[in-house]
Order: structure tokens, then C-alpha cells, then sequence
């Protein structure tokens, strides 16, 4: 399908009927308003976590983002202003920004085991899998060191994660997600350096902080089953919670084992080297000193085991159209994921000198260990642990606007041990990575109808190292600094109508695997050397965009341009080998997203969205820009039941613009481009039982059992699957 068919068929949804006026009292059938900051209400929110008997929920549809301009950005615990990813509480209507939020129940809908299903068919995002249990979010273009990833406002991002895709994203368990929060092109001013293409803020869930303060004590569990039949993957997790005075405690495991993938393609059902099994755990303590100042403490821990790199695995062809050409095995075991922190907030900091206060210490560990060969003939091990400190205040200057100002340092100390049949280490044993930054941003009202926004960032960055430079250590030891700035203005056309503008820039130094890695795991044979003397990558984001907030109209359009100033590219420095350099170069795209509510629960939504992306220096296409893509469908909720159904359709355009250095290459890319394709797939679910305790769901993907593979991927489509749920809760 052609991108012209794709604009038409969106454009048509939002063409079915002319929005009205958004009024104080909103008529029955409307979708809720949007609220810039809600009245208290003794009433327990219905997409709390401690909300377990699903009772009275408002379901939202599977696949497409219904709530694009939900409520507001923020912790789950009811003190998170400033964990949010605007780091102070704004509603998305009118923030001048492009954010959207993945909500809880809408992950649970989706029925997501791991978190590439979890944020799969966001606008403006591609969910890759180099391999199965791997997940990399590309955000308009853009994916690995240049996609900021934050847990609870914590970067898992640090200095070894590649330009390319990466796996890290699917260390994270979605039984534990409140919401996912996405902010595109934006994110380095507030976050530092890696946000150039935008940043997510992945939330966990907790305590529920207004049920501890306004309510009598209780408790609660909730037990989650679901069933893949594509890849025979039972996945479990059990959650319990209770407040007991002024301590409050969140807890949950989960454990999933998966099976090799049935794909859609003939004579290729099963594909090899898609098994593995995954298992978690994560505890999360809220302290009440008082109605204004609460204590947070949060372990985490993620673990796959055995995860085969799928396009390098025995008797899977590096090229479907070669298959006799296979590749060598290659194994993650494990992959790891260890986070602790303790956060203080407080709403009423030194005697009311500000209005809020946040300040978080952390400690984040990764660990991986990659094997290659069966048996084993070599292996690599990188274990990096990550201190954070961060302090975030925010003061609201009455007709002067609110000012919110941080501090964070975070530090990586990496190890790189190995013997025996070890093929040495992909980034020096010896390596540190350390960046401090500062940052002011300031909201301001100028008018009835004109808002503004502004902000600053200085980002510092030292590292240190011994890489293997021609078969010769060499000690190498560099700093980057750095300001960027970024503004943006909200002006109301209408009361349901905000036109938004924004330029912000974008910064990325150097990190460890660009600068000092000796990495074998690129493309098929392939290995990245160190290249020193590279610059940072800076980027300037120009965006204008319309929010509409109607009574039965949600919508988001954006048009976007990017420029890359010395972006990071691959470069063939040897016969399969690749060393990095800067290169100018450009992203531009356009996104759309919206929802529109017809008669008697039933609505119809959908999301277009168009990315292109070119090297400057050599007038190649960057690489690994996603197609043109979308969704379009139809959905009915019935809140009094506490049932939904949803049947969409996921349509991605080929994709023949590639590459010449990596694309051309690699195994994941079918010659000539990857193909397009268009699936069906149906979401049911409904509560049933005394109090509505238990709920029952089935999803059926790809219908038609047609073969695809989303671009770049290693692993490829699922042929027609069921999957089965069963949530219970009290």
C-alpha cells in the first residue's frame, strides 16, 4: 500500500464528522475531558494499580493510543510530578510538545509479555527485534545510543549501548508498567545527552498514594496468565499491595518460557533460535512522612536466559533467498537488569522556598554475556554499574511563569572480564564514563491564549580508557561539553483547538562503544573497531503541530524536521569491518493520531506516520528508516460490563531506501528492500464473577497468516496466533 492510500484512509476517519464545542458539562457518550490538574477525589481512580477488580474500567482499544491526550505526565503514586517526562505535571493538550502516553490498560489489553508488544504501533515508533526476547524502539528514525530510555526517570541508557539496535528495552517487565510515557524529537534539555530522536519514560507501578492518605488501610493481589499459541509461551505474573498506615509496598514477579516462532511464511513455519525463558522480580516501598513528604524505595531485577541472536543461529539462512548460507550460533546468557533507588519527594520543600522537591540516588546494574558457537568458542562479558544522583526543584512564580531546575550525575563503571576461550573484551576492562549536567525550564502564560516554554542544559562528560588499537593497547582519555536550549509555544485557536511549535536541540557525545568497542556482533561477519577523535553529535528538532481536544474527536498531527549535525554513521573501514564517523545529515516525517467516538460505545481510530531520512555526505538513505506505516480501526467498549472488542488493521509500506554500508549487507534486510504488508488482528475482552474479579481476553494476530517482517528485524512476523488471558484480582 502506497503512502498516498495511507493519508486517505486517515483522513477519512477524521473527515466522518465535524467536532463540536467542548463545553463545561460534557454530554453522556463524550470521551472524558482533558484536565490540566484534577480535583481531589475521595474515589479511587479506576487505572490505579490498586485498583484490581477491574470494576467500572474504561477500557481503551488495543492498538491504537486513545487516551493521545491523556490526563496528565507524572508518577503513579500521586508526588511523581517531576518523574514525569516534562519533569512537572502538564497535560499533553497543552504542552508544546509531540507525547503520548501507553496506558496500563491499554499494556494489559494488548495482553504484552515483553515490552516490544507493549509499545508496539505507537505513532511515530517501530518496535524492532533483532532477535526474540531483544526489543529496540526507534523513535522518527532514530533507535540504540540516540533514544533516551528512563525507568521511573532513571536512564537505562549508559555509555556501552549501541548506535544500532540494541536488546536493553525488553529488560523491563510489563507486569510491573503503569504507563509508558513517549516524547519525540524533544528530551536532551531535560534528560541530557542521548535524546536526540526523543526519550521514553517507562513508569512502574506502586502503592496507591491518595488510597493510603484519604482511605482506611487495605491490601490486594492480582494474578495474570497469558497464552501465545505462535510460540507455545505461558507467561505469568502474581502482584500483591496493601498500605498499613503510613507504609505502603507494591510487589510482583513474573516468570515466561518461550518456545521457537510459527511465522507466515511457507516452508519456513517455525523459525529457529526464537526460544528462551525470562523471569523477574521488583518490590517498590512508599514511606508517608507526612500528607507532603514520602520516602520511595525500588528494587528491580530482570533476567533472560539463553536468548539466541535469531539471524545468527544453526540452521537459520543469513539470506532466505540463499539458504544455504548460514551463520554462527550466538547466545545471550544471561541478560541481566538490576535497579535500586531511593527517592525523596516533597511538596512543600525548606519552609515553602520551592513547591516541590525531588532528589533520587540510584544504582543500575547491566550484565550480559555473549557466547558464539555451538559448542562455545568464544565469549564476552560486560557488566556495568551505574550510580545516578539527581535533584529536581520547581517554584511557581505566579504571572511569572513556574521554573523547574535540576542537577544529575550519573557514573558508569564497566568491567569487562574474560578467559579461558575468550575472544577479549567488546570495551576495555579499565573504562569509566561519567556526565554531570544542569538544567532550568521555565513555563510562562504571556496571554489568554499564548503559552510558552523554554529551557537550557550544560552537560559535562569525562571518559577513560585502554581500548585495542591494531593489535596495541592504548590509553585514551576524553571530555565533551556542551549548552543546548530548546523553546516552544501553545497558542489556543479555540477552546478545543491548540496550535504548538517548538525548535529544541539536541546533543550526544561520544560513548564507550563509539569510541573504544572491538565488537564481532555487528552485520553478519563483522566487527566494529574503536575510532577516536569522533565529535559529538548535535541535532536541532523543528516542529508544528495541531492538538484537537473535542467531544468526540481526540487528534495530534505533526510535521517535523530534523537536522544531525555530525551524526554517528557507519563507515567500511576494512573488508567487514566498520569504524564510526560524522556525518551531516536529516530526518523529516509526519505523524497523525486521533480517535473519534460515534454512537453507543463504539469508536473509530487510527495512526499515519512518515519518516525519511538522508546522509548529506554521501546522499545515501540513513539507515534503517522505517517505513511509511499506520493503523486503522474500529472498537466498542461497554463500561458497565467491563468488556471491550477491537478489530484493526497494521499496514507498513516497503521499505527500498536503504543504506549502502549496512542496510545493502545485512541478513535482516531482504534484497531489494523489505516487503510490505497489511494485517488483520481482533482484541476481546470482559469482567465477570462476584465484583468483577476476574476477566477473560483473547487476541487474534495477523488473521490472514500473511508473512511479513517488520524492517530490520531479525526475527520475523508471527503467522495467525491466538493469545489467551485470564487476569483475576481483589
Amino acid at each position: 500500500m502506497r503512502p498516498f492510500l495511507f493519508t486517505a484512509c486517515c483522513l477519512a476517519v477524521l473527515a466522518v464528522s465535524s467536532p463540536s464545542a467542548h463545553g463545561q458539562d460534557v454530554p453522556e457518550g463524550t470521551l472524558p475531558p482533558v484536565i490540566v490538574r484534577p480535583e481531589e477525589d475521595p474515589s479511587p481512580v479506576t487505572d490505579s494499580p490498586s485498583d484490581l477488580s477491574f470494576e467500572g474500567s474504561e477500557f481503551a482499544d488495543g492498538a491504537g493510543n486513545s487516551n493521545i491526550l491523556d490526563l496528565e505526565l507524572g508518577g503513579s503514586d500521586g508526588f511523581g510530578d517531576q518523574a514525569g517526562i516534562l519533569r512537572g505535571r502538564a497535560s499533553l493538550f497543552d504542552t508544546p510538545a509531540a507525547a503520548s502516553i501507553r496506558t496500563q490498560q491499554e499494556i494489559a489489553e494488548r495482553q504484552a509479555p515483553d515490552m516490544f508488544h507493549a509499545l508496539q504501533n505507537e505513532v511515530g515508533v517501530l518496535m524492532q527485534s533483532t532477535a526474540a526476547g531483544q526489543a529496540s524502539p526507534f523513535v522518527r528514525g532514530l533507535t540504540g545510543q540516540q533514544v533516551l530510555i528512563l525507568v521511573d526517570g532513571i536512564r537505562l541508557n549508559n555509555s556501552i549501548f549501541r548506535r544500532g539496535p540494541n536488546q536493553y528495552f525488553n529488560t523491563i517487565d510489563p507486569g510491573m508498567v503503569d504507563h509508558i510515557e513517549v516524547l519525540r524529537g524533544q528530551g536532551s534539555v531535560l534528560w541530557g545527552s542521548d535524546a536526540i530522536g526523543g526519550a521514553i519514560n517507562v513508569v512502574t507501578r506502586g502503592p496507591n498514594v491518595h488510597q493510603g492518605m484519604f482511605h482506611d488501610d487495605y491490601s490486594g493481589a492480582e494474578f495474570t496468565q497469558y497464552y501465545n499459541t505462535a510460540n507455545s509461551s505461558p507467561y505469568s505474573r502474581l502482584s500483591v499491595e496493601g498500605w498499613a498506615g503510613n507504609t505502603g509496598i507494591f510487589s510482583g514477579g513474573s516468570f515466561q518460557s518461550v518456545r521457537d516462532l510459527d511465522t507466515g511464511f511457507d516452508g519456513f513455519t517455525r523459525q529457529p533460535g526464537t526460544n528462551y525463558q525470562q523471569y523477574s522480580g521488583d518490590i517498590k516501598m512508599n514511606y508517608l512522612l507526612d500528607e507532603d513528604h514520602m520516602l520511595t524505595m525500588s528494587v528491580q531485577h530482570f533476567e533472560l536466559e539463553d536468548v539466541p541472536r535469531s539471524d545468527r543461529h544453526p540452521g537459520f539462512p543469513l539470506d532466505r533467498n540463499s539458504p544455504n548460507t548460514f551463520g554462527g550460533a550466538r547466545f545471550f546468557d544471561p541478560q541481566q537488569r538490576d535497579l535500586a533507588y531511593l527517592r525523596y519527594q516533597s511538596l512543600d520543600p525548606l519552609g515553602g522556598v520551592f513547591d516541590a522537591l525531588t532528589f533520587t540516588a540510584s544504582y543500575h546494574r547491566q550484565r550480559e554475556v555473549q557466547t558464539r558457537g555451538v559448542p562455545t568458542t568464544r565469549f564476552q562479558e560486560t557488566d556495568v554499574e551505574t550510580i545516578g544522583l539527581n535533584t529536581v526543584v520547581s517554584k511557581d512564580l505566579q504571572e511569572l511563569g513556574k521554573v523547574t531546575t535540576g542537577v544529575d550525575w550519573y557514573y558508569d563503571d564497566v568491567d569487562s572480564p574474560f578467559g579461558g576461550a575468550a575472544s577479549g573484551p567488546i570495551v576495555p576492562d579499565d573504562a569509566y564514563y561519567e556526565r554531570v549536567g544542569w538544567f532550568v525550564s521555565w513555563d510562562v502564560t504571556i496571554t489568554d491564549r499564548l503559552h510558552a516554554n523554554a529551557g537550557i542544559r550544560y552537560e559535562h562528560l569525562n571518559t577513560a580508557g585502554t581500548p585495542v588499537i591494531a593489535n596495541t593497547p592504548a590509553f585514551v582519555k576524553s571530555s565533551y561539553q556542551d549548552w543546548i536550549g530548546q523553546a516552544g509555544v501553545t497558542y489556543e485557536l479555540t477552546p478545543c483547538l491548540n496550535l504548538v511549535c517548538s525548535v529544541s536541540e539536541g546533543f550526544r557525545a561520544p560513548n564507550l562503544d563509539d569510541l573504544m568497542a572491538n565488537n564481532p556482533n555487528v552485520l553478519q561477519q563483522g566487527q566494529s573497531v574503536p575510532s577516536l577523535g569522533l565529535l559529538p553529535e548535535k541535532s536541532v528538532n523543528y516542529e508544528v503541530g495541531l492538538k484537537g481536544n473535542f467531544e468526540r474527536l481526540r487528534v495530534q498531527s505533526f510535521v517535523y524536521w530534523i537536522d544531525l549535525n555530525d551524526n554517528m554513521v557507519s563507515i567500511t573501514a576494512a573488508p567487514n569491518t566498520f569504524a564510526t564517523a560524522n556525518r551531516d545529515s536529516y530526518i523529516q516525517g509526519v505523524e497523525l493520531d486521533g480517535e473519534l467516538l460515534l454512537d453507543r460505545g463504539w469508536s473509530v481510530y487510527g495512526n499515519f506516520w512518515y519518516t525519511y531520512g538522508k546522509n548529506l555526505v554521501t546522499s545515501a538513505p540513513l539507515s534503517r528508516i522505517p517505513p511509511v506505516q499506520g493503523i486503522l480501526g474500529l472498537r466498542h467498549r461497554d463500561n458497565e460490563t467491563g468488556s471491550y472488542f477491537a478489530v484493526y488493521t497494521w499496514m507498513s509500506d516497503r521499505q527500498d531506501r536503504l543504506d549502502t554500508v549496512r542496510d545493502i549487507t545485512d541478513e535482516r534486510v531482504p534484497i531489494g528492500g523489505t516487503p510490505g504488508f497489511a494485517t488483520l488482528n481482533m482484541r476481546y475482552g470482559r469482567t465477570f464473577g462476584e465484583c468483577d474479579q476476574h476477566r477473560a481476553s483473547v487476541t487474534l494476530e495477523n488473521i490472514t497468516d500473511q508473512p511479513y517482517q517488520v524492517h530490520g528485524s531479525g526475527v520475523l512476523g508471527t503467522g495467525f496466533t491466538a493469545r489467551l488471558g485470564y487476569t483475576w484480582g481483589y
